[in-house]
């Protein structure tokens, strides 16, 4: 079985959408597109490859794929961040679309056409699928329960609004801290592994107060 690992850059308020520059996704009128790119130096460089040093697949949504696809085959593997390049060219692409409506010339490229395709694709042996953007794809794994790890890059910004990586209907569980780092520019990253379900804890009076009581009440009566 293979693992499905979520690779984001968010904001403080959880938004995600075009980090990489003004052109990448500029619906609903986001006016913020690059977000993330000054935030980024060798320590978070070095976090990011962090995702990458192992063999890997990429897993991606139609959008994202088609942003890598008009970027990375052109980028220079002498370049500063080279050997994300190479790596990316060397890794099988998997791309989902629903409509199937996207050139997958890039090479290495393979189309699946609904979450049920990801689905099978997983229980297959090879390496772990790597996520990176995709917020509609990454969404959809979170509710299907796909989700094995997740590395967060939280860049220290509000923006207010845009695509989130959160969003209600994720399958419930708890994620384990399996490396962290805060770099001088501020960026806060995460790793963190699946370890299992939601842990509660009840921290009530063994008998209510009269006021608790009340409050509990009010609560089903406003429904």
């Amino acid at each position: 079985m293979r693992k499905v690992i979520v690779g984001a850059q968010v904001s403080m308020d959880g938004v995600m959408q075009s980090p990489g520059g003004p052109t990448e996704d500029p619906t609903n009128g986001f006016k913020f597109g690059g977000w993330s790119m000054a935030y980024f130096d060798k320590e978070s460089g070095e976090e990011i490859g962090r995702l990458f040093k192992e063999k890997f697949d990429l897993l991606l949504g139609r959008k994202t794929y088609e942003i890598f696809a008009a970027y990375w085959p052109y980028y220079e593997e002498n370049a500063p961040h080279g050997s994300i390049a190479k790596a990316f060219k060397e890794a099988k692409k998997y791309v989902v679309s629903r409509s199937g409506e996207v050139d997958t010339s890039w090479a290495g490229s393979v189309l699946l056409r609904d979450i049920a395709e990801v689905k099978r694709l997983k229980q297959e042996d090879g390496p772990p699928l790597v996520t990176q953007g995709s917020t509609e794809l990454v969404h959809a794994l979170l509710a299907n329960d796909l989700v094995d790890a997740i590395s967060i890059f939280t860049i220290p910004v509000v923006l207010g609004s845009g695509k989130k990586l959160w969003a209600d209907g994720s399958a419930p569980h708890s994620f384990k801290l399996a490396g962290s780092r805060v770099t001088s520019n501020g960026l806060m990253i995460g790793h963190y592994e699946r370890e299992g379900k939601v842990k509660v804890d009840d921290r009530a009076l063994g008998s209510p107060s009269e006021r608790e009581i009340k409050r509990r009440e009010r609560l089903k009566r406003e429904g």
